[in-house]
């Protein structure tokens, strides 16, 4: 993360200043998996710090329907760990020929997609050898956090990602194992999120699955009361995700009236509550900060719930390191 954000930041200055200079009407991202998960980061970023609506735009509707989105002007960001899937590609090409400002942040700065694009944020991950995305995804939001960061020119944001390699350090070391017997058990759950929060569920959730077989669904806060927290019980748990800023008053209400009926909350981060568990966050941390600590400290938990549930979590059956898409 040091490495990154240190050879980012000439790169995220001039870009910022770039945008300063000439503002895009709209963001467009483009992604899958993991790294669609990380473009929800930014794009709360963007509309929030920079005004900017920001929409993901599905890549079928270029590689499979041959369409043409207007993209002109736009500034369009391509997140990928390989930079190799052909709907991806035929994406980004498509808003590059329309006049789009096109930015790939990608872990492989020999991939297509870097090559495709016109300005490349690297990773700076290094080889990534587990299937399911870690550090890639981490690295993408750090990445998002840091150009956003700049462009917006927000001192308090550019001083904190200063003390993001020591938030993360806290967090990799923080332990979550008192979540193990709950989560290993659980067959379905929720992990709740919201604001620049949700992405972090949305991943957790993808790699509940991935790694471990639970049916996991990402849900936002807000959402959740809309109907989905019918389902939730004694057998269908909630892991909440939560940073201390603005949405913090909602989670907490929704704590309150979900542990009121009976439903087992394990809450990480800065929500309080009658939660049936606590497990500790990284509350010091600036609130754009607090979603990549708590992600890293889900990480070895979700590790050993797969070994836990007899599986692999390096090698889920039926995945492959690079999924290529049309």
């Amino acid at each position: 993360m040091a490495r990154l954000l240190a050879s980012n930041a000439p790169l995220c200055r001039e870009l910022g200043a770039r945008l300063r200079a000439s503002p895009p009407p709209f963001a467009v991202t483009c992604a899958r998996g993991s790294s669609d998960n990380a473009a929800t980061f930014v794009k709360y970023l963007l509309e929030i710090q920079s005004g900017l609506v920001t929409a993901s735009v599905g890549p079928s509707v270029t590689s499979v329907y041959a369409a043409r989105p207007r993209m002109r002007d736009a500034l369009f960001l391509a997140v990928s760990q390989s930079g190799r899937s052909p709907d991806i590609l035929n994406l980004a090409q498509a808003g590059r020929d329309d006049g789009a400002l096109t930015v790939a942040l990608v872990n492989d700065t020999s991939s297509p997609l870097a090559a495709t694009c016109e300005v490349v944020l690297p990773l700076h991950a290094g080889p990534e050898k587990s299937v399911a995305a870690t550090k890639s995804f981490i690295a993408a939001l750090a990445a998002g956090l840091q150009l956003v960061a700049h462009w917006s020119q927000d001192r308090a944001l550019l001083d904190a990602l200063d003390t993001l390699p020591d938030v993360l350090a806290k967090a990799a070391a923080t332990d979550w194992s008192a979540a193990l017997p709950a989560l290993t058990d659980a067959d379905n759950l929720f992990v709740v999120g919201r604001g620049v929060g949700f992405a972090v569920a949305q991943e957790a959730a993808l790699k509940l699955k991935e790694t471990s077989g639970v049916h996991a669904e990402a849900m936002s806060a807000a959402e959740l009361m809309h109907g989905p927290w019918t389902l939730a019980g004694e057998h269908f748990p909630i892991l909440l995700l939560s940073q201390r800023e603005e949405t913090r008053g909602g989670v907490n209400d929704l704590v309150t009236k979900l542990a009121e009926r009976g439903v087992p909350v394990l809450v990480a981060g800065a929500a309080e509550g009658r939660a049936r568990l606590a497990l500790p966050g990284s509350e010091e941390a600036h609130p754009y900060l607090a979603p990549l600590a708590l992600i890293q400290s889900f990480y070895p938990l979700v590790n050993a719930i797969a070994l836990a549930r007899g599986r692999n979590p390096d090698s889920p059956p039926r995945l492959r390191k690079v999924t290529e898409t049309v």
